[in-house]
């Protein structure tokens, strides 16, 4: 029976803390969410950290500590935003490697994000790449819209295969600036993906959660959930723990009779065990 991967990604970079207490933005807070997520279904968890006023940081001290907390504490993969916040300098976002992650992700191209610009430039791009293939560490290529899906192939077919051998992406749907999130739009983005392509997760930001989820799973996907992406369960319900959305998350998968991997099968789906 193929089961599903479920990444927790708790915190991101946009909100803020005094808007929104539930987020989890000290390291005691990342480790209490780890290891309720992990007993709830999560296998791997993608993490952004806070400084002691809970704004984004890319501190390599706080990046490191937060690295070796989670794995002290849970079996989870531990995987790093390279995107930090749409404010942080390209150098500082290579340095997140620094930390040593099981992964880190990896965004194919620059994509408007609301208000703001995330900007990932092409020779950004293949840097960091290059980097994550020099210290074995996994990537996720995180992909905003049919442009990054080309983007891919252009990478791998310049670059070759990643870390392991296995190539994962995660299709991130529905933020203002990038694809929606429809089942069309995650239906044309996955018949777009390489052939290299070996597994792949799906996110809906806010109220596209559930559409994506439900068309994710129906399609072969996996998941990627968390407070990163949406605070409300639905319409005047607020997410209280990130633990609720995994729970949710695993109720989906376990339905579509592909019920949560742990943490090792996870391993052996991205090759992590070497």
């Amino acid at each position: 029976m193929m089961s599903t991967l479920i990444t927790v990604a708790p915190t991101g970079a946009e909100t803020a803390k005094a808007d929104c207490p539930a987020l989890p933005t000290t390291l005691e807070e990342l480790v209490e969410t780890a290891k309720r997520c992990e007993s709830a279904g999560a296998a791997m968890i993608h993490i952004h950290i806070r400084d002691a006023e809970h704004r984004p940081t890319l501190d390599l001290g706080r990046l490191t500590e937060t690295v070796t907390a989670i794995r002290e504490n849970t079996a989870l993969i531990v995987q790093l935003s390279t995107g930090g916040a749409v404010t942080d300098r390209v150098e500082h976002r290579l340095r997140v490697l620094d930390a040593a992650p099981d992964s880190c992700s990896l965004t194919l191209g620059t994509v408007n994000f609301g208000d703001d610009v995330f900007m990932n430039p092409w020779p950004f791009v293949t840097e960091l790449y290059r980097l994550t293939q020099e210290r074995e560490i996994v990537p996720e290529f995180e992909l905003f819209d049919l442009g990054h899906v080309a983007a891919l192939h252009r990478l791998l077919d310049k670059f070759g295969l990643p870390y392991g051998g296995k190539v994962h992406c995660d299709l991130v749907m529905g933020v203002p600036g990038g694809m929606p999130g429809t089942t069309d739009a995650l239906v044309a983005a996955v018949n777009g993906l390489p052939d290299a392509v070996t597994s792949w997760s799906a996110t809906g930001v806010g109220r596209t959660t559930l559409p994506v989820a439900l068309a994710a799973l129906s399609r072969g996907g996996h998941l990627r959930v968390g407070m990163e992406d949406t605070l409300t369960l639905a319409k005047g319900r607020p997410v209280t723990h990130n633990a609720e959305l995994v729970e949710r998350a695993a109720t989906l998968a376990t339905l579509a009779q592909r019920p949560p991997m742990t943490p090792d099968e996870a391993r052996t789906l991205l090759n992590l065990n070497h």
